[in-house]
């Protein structure tokens, strides 16, 4: 079942990294499939960096998906919009659910990759940066991430 996840047929079919939506089925596996035994601790980190960059933030239900180029990232359904600050590079600014997503989860996926040093780990890091360069907000999330 892992494994069928993790082989999609249409990786890297493209040169734009796109992001898919993940259903009910495919979440209960996703992390899982790309964090194995660190799945809580990733978790963890997303909610944490959430806290800690978005003012207001006050929990809600998060959507998954599957990049094109074998990441993973996870953001907010809503609201559609979040104002994100980050106090490190004076970043501030408001931006979309998905956006800040795409925010949080570089920033959560480096303090994983930093912990524990894998490839696997690197990969998704790796991962979410290109995307993030794709995104419609590439400016506003590299400038947040710099």
């Amino acid at each position: 079942m892992i494994d069928d996840y993790l082989d999609d047929e249409d990786e890297l079919a493209s040169p734009r990294v796109e992001a898919r939506l993940l259903n009910d089925q495919e979440r209960l596996a996703a992390l899982p499939a790309h964090f194995g035994p660190h799945m809580m601790r990733y978790e963890i980190y997303v909610y944490g960096w959430m806290d800690l960059l978005s003012v207001g933030y006050e929990g809600g239900h998060w959507d998954m998906y599957r990049l094109s180029n074998g990441g993973f990232y996870m953001s907010p359904s809503w609201p559609a919009h979040f104002q994100v600050q980050v106090e490190g590079n004076g970043f501030r600014d408001t931006m979309s659910a998905d956006a800040t997503g795409v925010v949080v989860n570089v920033f959560a996926l480096h303090q994983l990759a930093s912990e524990f040093p894998t490839e696997a780990n690197r990969r998704l890091y790796s991962a979410i940066r290109e995307y993030g360069a794709s995104h419609p907000e590439a400016i506003k999330i590299y400038r947040a991430i710099d």
